[in-house]
């Protein structure tokens, strides 16, 4: 006999992934100018179907499992923060388990100083948890944090069913929404990596060996123990790991040769980068028509999107849709996309979106920055874009502009603000400052022609030899122009 769950766990799952569920006709004009949406339908080509499940009753009977989520029961320990903090991490994580295709049935949030370092909840809730799952007839138990691989096989004992954690569930749903070779590639480095230390054997992969030729007989100079299965694995997976580090380190040469023809070309860098969710590639659509896939749901874009963009001025940059981010981000995806999150480090403007509407903003706020601490990106000058303002409480967003400095409240979706926010990219981007004076040969239009886009033209003349030009420009285009500074008299 279960105990009834608590109201709190029952308003928390009754609201699960609601920022999911209520779009409030957030697409109905998404078309207008988002492009062509094919990702959107591709991802939902397939529907589950219920009662077709193949899935063994003993799990040790399968010696490696393939992640499949299914029908879940979510399990949570609250050790630290208030209960408003847990009921937010709890819904994340339902927010999180849908997006990867399940269906959420029931969830436990246990409160205790620490999680139990034997089965995470301790063992009495433990077997609460699987009177729970057996009740609603689950075949995943989701944990909201990291588990120790003690922990995971010590918890599918109680509860009889595969359990999962919070790692494994993102970087699940990394590996359904990567594209790109790169994108595909940090993400099965990531998981390669978060697996490597929970291989598992089961009957005689334990103690199974490859003896070489001793083996088959072959007689002296090949006897020996060989490897056991498990150790073949990790071997292989440690191969596969340098091959996918070697190739993500190729694409990463190509990435900086493309940036530093940006940069040749004293293009400013701008990036948008922020929490899951909170509007970064709708943002993008809004003032590029990039046309990018656009998702009410969580990490839609995974593969970083640069658009060239120009201010109300016409002066060009770069702005650059990054992956987003989340609390307790996998610290394998964090490092298997270090090459990627590089652009916010050398950006010039760092656009740090928020979703002005979500229960905890500043949460976002803080869990974002930690990344960015981790990457090296703090130093960037950062505007805070509170993003969903037409949703949004208005003293929870006159909160958000009075604390953080560099800030602006708009609507991607809408487009209130977004003129706004073009004028204070132009304003927060570098300025033109080193002033020349220059004659250029009437066959060199292509200085002229940077001059017009880069700089700031203060005046010109058409003589015999050539134009005279008198601008404000960056460091590198006044290198360019030295050798035609004009003579005084």
């Amino acid at each position: 006999m279960t105990e009834p769950r608590s109201t709190a766990t029952d308003d928390i799952l009754a609201r699960r992934a609601s920022a999911l569920a209520d779009d409030d006709g957030f697409f109905d004009d998404a078309d207008r100018f988002d492009g062509d949406q094919l990702d959107r339908e591709e991802r939902t080509a397939l529907r589950r179907v219920s009662g077709l499940s193949t899935e063994l009753e003993d799990i040790t009977e399968v010696e490696y499992r393939q992640l499949r989520l299914e029908r879940v029961v979510l399990a949570a320990v609250w050790s630290e923060g208030t209960a408003q903090d847990a009921e937010n991490s709890m819904r994340e994580l339902a927010a999180l388990a849908e997006t990867a295709g399940s269906e959420v049935l029931a969830g436990v949030l246990q409160r205790r100083q620490r999680p139990d370092p034997g089965t995470y909840l301790g063992s009495g809730k433990a077997v609460e948890l699987r009177d729970i799952v057996i009740a609603e007839g689950a075949d995943t138990v989701v944990c909201d944090t990291e588990l120790a691989p003690s922990q995971r096989r010590a918890l599918e004992d109680v509860v009889k069913v595969k359990v999962i954690d919070r790692t494994a569930l993102i970087l699940d749903i990394f590996a359904q929404h990567a594209k790109s070779k790169e994108g595909k590639a940090q993400v099965e480095l990531a998981q390669l990596q978060y697996l490597l230390p929970r291989l598992r054997g089961w009957g005689e992969s334990m103690s199974r060996q490859a003896g070489g030729q001793a083996a088959g007989g072959q007689g002296m100079g090949s006897r020996g123990p060989g490897e056991t299965k498990i150790e073949l694995d990790r071997r292989r997976i440690n191969s596969r790991i340098a091959k996918l580090r070697r190739e993500l380190s190729s694409m990463k040469t190509h990435r900086d040769t493309r940036r530093g023809a940006r940069d040749a070309h004293g293009v400013p860098a701008v990036v948008i980068a922020g929490y899951t969710n909170a509007g970064k590639s709708t943002l993008l659509n809004r003032l590029t028509h990039a046309g990018v896939l656009v998702d009410n749901q969580l990490f839609a874009t995974l593969d970083t999107t640069v658009r060239r963009a120009e201010t109300p001025e016409g002066r060009d940059f770069t702005l650059a849709d990054t992956v987003g981010f989340v609390r307790a981000l996998p610290h394998q995806l964090v490092e298997a996309f270090r090459s990627t999150l590089e652009e916010v480090a050398d950006a010039d403007l760092l656009l740090h979106v928020v979703d002005g509407s979500h229960p905890d903003p500043e949460g976002q706020i803080s869990a974002v920055r930690a990344v960015l601490a981790d990457v090296d990106a703090t130093d960037v000058k950062e505007v805070v874009v509170i993003n969903k303002a037409d949703l949004a409480d208005p003293e929870v967003v006159d909160r958000l502009l009075r604390h953080e400095r560099h800030s602006i409240a708009v609507s991607a979706r809408t487009g209130l603000g977004v003129d706004a926010l073009r004028d204070l990219i132009s304003v927060e981007l570098p300025q033109p400052d080193i002033e020349v004076d220059v004659v250029l040969p009437y066959d060199r239009g292509d200085l002229v022609s940077r001059i017009y886009e880069e700089a700031d033209i203060l005046g010109e003349d058409h003589l015999a030899e050539g134009t005279r030009v008198r601008a404000k420009v960056m460091g590198d285009l006044a290198a360019e122009l030295a050798p035609f500074a004009a003579k005084t008299a």
